[in-house]
C-alpha cells in the first residue's frame, strides 16, 4: 500500500496525501512553503482524501492567500541579517550570552541548528538550542525568543509558573509570542 500520493488542484497547487498511523480522521495543514499536506488515516482511500481536499478549496485559496501577505509583510520587516551560517552563529551566541549574564539566568551549552518547526528550546540540563533563523527577526524578537529559552533554565514547562517568570523579566511576553507566532513561515532552510 502506497503511503504518499501528490494530486494536483486547480487554483490551489499540489496536495500531499499521506498515511499516517497517528491519524483518526483527515488533518489538513499549510506548511512553510506552501507544503499543503493532508493526513490519511488508516484504511482510507487516497480517493476519500483527494476528495476531502477539494470540498477545502475554498479554505486552501483562503488561507494560501492569507500566508502570501504574510510573506510580503516579513519581507519587509526581516531586518539586516548576516549571510552564512558561522556569522549567524556567531550573532546568535554573543547575544544569548550577554542575556545569560544580564538577567542572571546561566545555561549549559548552546546548539544552533536550522530547525523547521520550533525557534529554540531548552533541555532539562539546560542545553539551549537556537534557530538560525532568529538573526533575520527583528531584534526584539530574536532577544524574545532567546529570553523565553532562558526562562525555561528555571522552569521547564509552559505553565503558569513559567509565564510569571517570563513576564517578570519581558513584562510584554505575551505581545512578543503572538508577534512571533506570525513569523513561522521563516522557519525552515536558512537562506545563504
Amino acid at each position: 500500500m502506497k503511503s504518499k500520493k501528490v494530486v494536483e488542484i486547480r487554483g490551489v497547487g499540489e496536495v500531499l496525501l499521506e498515511r499516517s498511523r497517528r491519524a483518526k480522521n483527515f488533518n489538513l495543514t499549510i506548511k512553510p512553503l506552501n507544503v499543503i499536506r493532508v493526513a490519511v488515516p488508516p484504511g482510507v482511500s487516497f480517493t476519500d482524501a483527494e476528495l476531502f481536499a477539494r470540498s477545502k478549496k475554498a479554505w486552501l485559496r483562503k488561507h494560501l492567500e492569507k500566508i502570501e501577505l504574510m510573506s510580503k509583510e516579513i519581507e519587509e520587516a526581516v531586518t539586516v541579517y548576516p549571510t552564512t551560517r558561522k556569522a549567524a552563529r556567531e550573532v546568535l551566541v554573543c547575544r544569548l550570552n550577554q542575556l545569560s549574564e544580564q538577567l542572571g539566568l546561566p545555561y549549559n551549552r548552546v546548539f544552533v541548528k536550522c530547525q523547521k518547526t520550533r525557534w529554540g528550546s531548552c533541555s532539562m540540563v539546560n542545553n539551549i538550542n537556537l534557530n538560525l533563523n532568529l538573526v533575520r527577526l527583528p531584534q526584539e524578537l530574536m532577544d524574545y525568543a532567546i529570553i523565553h529559552e532562558l526562562v525555561h533554565t528555571k522552569v521547564k514547562n509552559h505553565g503558569p509558573k513559567f509565564w510569571k517568570a517570563l513576564i517578570g523579566y519581558l513584562p510584554n511576553a505575551l505581545t512578543l509570542d503572538r508577534e512571533l507566532d506570525r513569523y513561522w513561515l521563516m522557519l525552515g532552510d536558512f537562506p545563504e
